[in-house]
């Protein structure tokens, strides 16, 4: 298990002015499924993280347990993506791409060297728990826990004011989980992680957070074998949005419309479902 303390700031990319910005896209790149936004459209993408349509069965996938293993094949996906949302000319534009909060130093700098290979203007690399919070989490800028439960990674994240305080990352997700018994792995890695981050909570941030309820997110979150256990094991409700495999995705599309707005477009906002 990983973790970190007192983590990043928001990305000062995030608040730069991009001039000459008229348009934008959202990714969401994941071990299973690459998602992407559109302002004025939604999820215009949700497919099999396979870089190459041709690659035989279990093969050709470019990320795996949250790191890009085959550039080359992701970069093929991605730009297969921004060609269908954007066209061939994309000096115009700007591309939110979301990672993993305990994402590797060599994963980001790749993600980030692939997409800027795609032409935009800016770049804007957003930790997925920031962009869950933005999506479906509450506007007091409390503490708030975002669980990410995904296919090879699970993750456990502290917010305080919108900043990461802490983290952990399990490499376990629902491709671990056999299909004919109860995810009881997936839920203790949940349990240890929020344990531990408790633990070491010298401010009581963790205690408050668990008050209000976890953001759940990923596309455990979609499965209430999984979310009812957890909310039961940890005696307290849980927050979900309607379909929360894509809150990540639509809370990097909301980033996205954010800058576009100080960019002086006005994108169509995607709406917030709990």
């Amino acid at each position: 298990m990983r973790s970190l303390h007192d983590g990043p700031r928001l990305d000062p990319s995030v608040r730069r002015d991009y001039r000459g910005v008229t348009r934008g896209i959202a990714l969401d790149l994941g071990s299973s499924r690459t998602r992407a936004w559109l302002p004025g459209h939604g999820v215009i993408a949700d497919t099999g993280a396979c870089g190459d349509p041709g690659a035989e069965p279990g093969h050709g996938r470019p990320v795996r347990r949250g790191r890009i293993v085959d550039p080359v094949s992701c970069g093929r996906m991605l730009g297969r993506i921004a060609e269908t949302a954007l066209g061939a000319d994309r000096t115009d534009t700007v591309i939110v791409l979301s990672h993993p909060v305990l994402a590797g130093s060599e994963h980001r700098a790749v993600a980030r060297e692939l997409i800027a290979a795609l032409g935009p203007i800016g770049v804007i690399a957003l930790d997925s728990a920031r962009a869950a919070a933005a999506y479906a989490g509450p506007r007091d800028g409390g503490p708030l826990l975002v669980v990410d439960l995904g296919a090879e990674l699970t993750e456990v994240t502290l917010l305080v004011d919108g900043l990461v305080r802490d983290a952990r990352q399990a490499e376990t997700g629902l491709s671990d989980l056999d299909p004919c018994e109860p995810p009881t792995a997936v839920v203790r890695t949940v349990l240890d992680m929020v344990m531990a981050m408790w633990q070491q909570d010298r401010h009581g941030a963790v205690l408050g957070a668990l008050r209000k309820g976890p953001l759940l997110a990923g596309g455990g979150a979609a499965r209430p074998d999984i979310t009812d256990r957890i909310a039961v094991r940890l005696g307290v409700p849980v927050r979900l949005a309607e379909d929360p495999a894509t809150t990540v995705v639509r809370g990097a599309g909301l980033i996205l419309s954010s800058v576009l707005r100080r960019a002086g477009v006005a994108p169509a906002l995607p709406g917030r479902q709990r």
